[in-house]
């Protein structure tokens, strides 16, 4: 039993002291460099307590940068150099994403495809939809079937664009990434791309890369018992690269199976062999992410980036928030498919959009082409079924130190709800829209 009992954090808030934070940073900086030892991870993280019970003078609190100063300390003096490095490289970026923006969803400028969000604005002021006033004026207006057929065809013109550059370059492509950020709306695309390129006498064969994730007991968790999924290294980059290579060789692979159930990886399970005209299609959280296929040639690549490009002003002058619309929409597919209560998506998302930031977003610039999936239509509807959960969550951990990011989330979709109209009703949205691959009732199965 440690003699710590408290931390303060970098915003003087304090909170319960936890080791098993430490071991988890310790075991996702091991991971990082291709470790997976759980054990040795717990035994630095005793190491670190017991040094910080050793200088900490009696009755003081730590902070977390004292605490980090000494995780370094300890994994150099165990001669975990490589660790070390990946811990020290990890905090110094994330100090530089604090000194950079006080908003933690903001996207780097760099990385923002400018040309195709100016396409999204254009279409938006052209159909009257670029505020929530102008949206709450189609809904009272009984409008809003209308506006869904308008935004379902730019969403084809844009799935319809990128099976075209595909067929442009049929002779070198080999495998097609449908790449995105959660709940983006990858999986109803991939199908939707794979339609219009079987139509043109393509063989489609799809590489599940869920299969490829590692045992359950290999991902850390944090001091709520909440597992990180999010992260590229929670699944077996290597395998996959060496699986694709081995495809295009023209062999024969076994791919894994993943029983989510149990949480446990099956080898050498599905037996997997591309023919003549055969491309590889994937559907990954993490497409773009260079290690998954660092040995394929560029130009066998193809790669498509979606995102759900919202342009709507709300009263304060800010535009509606990508990631909360994706956060809603994980919400209600969470509770559909996976019996997840909303709450449990709201208290995970922080995973999920630090991953982003770190695994997905430096890549958007690297893509063939960009699909909008957002739909103007679809705030109202998620206000219907999730607006009381965002009203109750702002108030539930309004002064929780440990859910900040989760209040600062609830609080800012609440206040966008108080001035968009609720609809009750999803019966105009057509039953191949991208939309019903979270709120159900569509013709594909996910």
């Amino acid at each position: 039993m440690t003699k710590l009992s408290l931390v303060k954090k970098r915003d003087g808030s304090v909170v319960p002291f936890t080791p098993e934070r430490i071991t988890n940073a310790i075991y996702r900086a091991a991971v990082a460099v291709g470790g997976r030892d759980r054990k040795a991870a717990e035994e630095l993280s005793a190491q670190v307590v017991a040094e910080l019970e050793q200088i900490l003078p009696e009755g003081e609190t730590p902070n977390i940068e004292m605490i980090q100063d000494v995780v370094e300390k300890v994994l150099i003096k165990n001669g975990r150099a490589r660790v070390a490095k990946a811990y020290i490289l990890y905090r110094d970026e994330r100090a530089r994403q604090r000194a950079k923006r006080s908003d933690s969803d903001r996207t780097p400028s760099g990385n923002i495809p400018w040309a195709k969000l100016w396409q999204v604005l254009d279409w938006s002021v052209a159909h009257d939809v670029h505020t929530s006033q102008s949206l709450n004026n189609h809904i009272r207006s009984g409008n809003l079937p209308e506006l869904a057929t308008s935004s379902e065809a730019a969403y084809s013109e844009d799935v319809e664009n990128a099976a075209n550059l595909i067929l442009d370059r049929r002779d070198e492509v080999r495998v097609v990434f449908i790449a995105g950020p959660s709940s983006s709306g990858k999986t109803t695309t991939t199908i939707k791309v794979g339609e219009r390129l079987a139509k043109q006498g393509f063989k489609l064969i799809t590489l599940n890369i869920d299969h490829y994730f590692h045992d359950l007991e290999m991902h850390p968790k944090d001091e709520f018992g909440d597992y990180d999924f999010e992260t590229p290294q929670a699944l077996n980059m290597q395998l996959i690269n060496q699986n694709l290579v081995e495809l295009f060789e023209g062999k024969e692979v076994r791919i894994p199976f993943y029983d989510f159930k149990t949480g446990k990886s099956i080898p050498d399970h599905t037996p997997m062999r591309l023919n003549k005209h055969e491309i590889v299609l994937i559907d990954s959280l993490h497409g773009l992410y260079p290690e998954m296929t660092e040995d394929i040639p560029d130009n066998w690549k193809f790669k498509l980036y979606i995102e759900p490009l919202l342009q709507l002003k709300l009263k304060n002058g800010r535009y509606a928030r990508w990631t909360d619309i994706r956060l809603m929409r994980r919400m209600l597919r969470d509770a559909s498919h996976r019996a997840y209560d909303p709450t449990q998506t709201l208290l995970h998302w922080h995973y999920v959009r630090s991953s982003e930031l770190r695994h997905i977003i430096p890549y958007v610039n690297t893509v063939d082409t960009v699909v909008n999936s957002a739909m103007p239509y679809e705030l109202p509807i998620y206000k219907a079924k999730l607006g009381e959960n965002f009203t109750r969550w702002a108030q539930e951990y309004k002064n929780d130190p440990l859910r900040q990011d989760a209040w600062e989330r609830a609080d800012r979709v609440d206040r966008m709800f108080k001035e968009i109209d609720a609809v009750e009703t999803d019966s105009f949205v057509p039953e191949d829209s991208v939309i019903r691959e979270f709120i159900g009732g569509g013709i594909y199965k996910y």
